[in-house]
């Protein structure tokens, strides 16, 4: 069953859009991960965030990609490195995650609402 929150505790999770200007493969993990440098507009600036998405997405497909993140959860550390935000999407009929993209150009830092 679905758990039922307040607008209040929505609000409280920051949700913006970024354009992915940096992605890496990081085979240094126990899940294979791409490391991405994502460009959240001058207030915000870059943050770096690993994602678990080497099944669905190639690094070089995935520069100026805009994709949705949580930017407002603790720094948390995968591996050597600090993921700074959560990069979103859903999983596919094989619970690989596909990101979660406008389909228009947004300008970075978007908050969604």
């Amino acid at each position: 069953m679905t758990k039922i929150i307040s607008y209040q505790d929505f609000e409280k999770v920051d949700i913006r859009v970024g354009t992915i200007i940096s992605a890496k493969e990081n085979f240094k993990l126990k899940k294979p991960s791409i490391v991405l440098e994502i460009d959240f507009g001058k207030k915000i600036g870059i943050k770096k965030s690993s994602a678990q998405f080497t099944k669905n997405y190639k690094s070089s497909d995935l520069i100026n990609k805009q994709v949705a993140a949580v930017i407002n959860f603790a720094p948390k550390q995968i591996g050597n490195l600090i993921s700074q935000v959560l990069v979103l999407g859903f999983p596919n009929e094989l619970n690989e995650p596909i990101l979660i993209e406008p389909n228009q150009t947004i300008p970075n830092g978007g908050r969604l609402f």
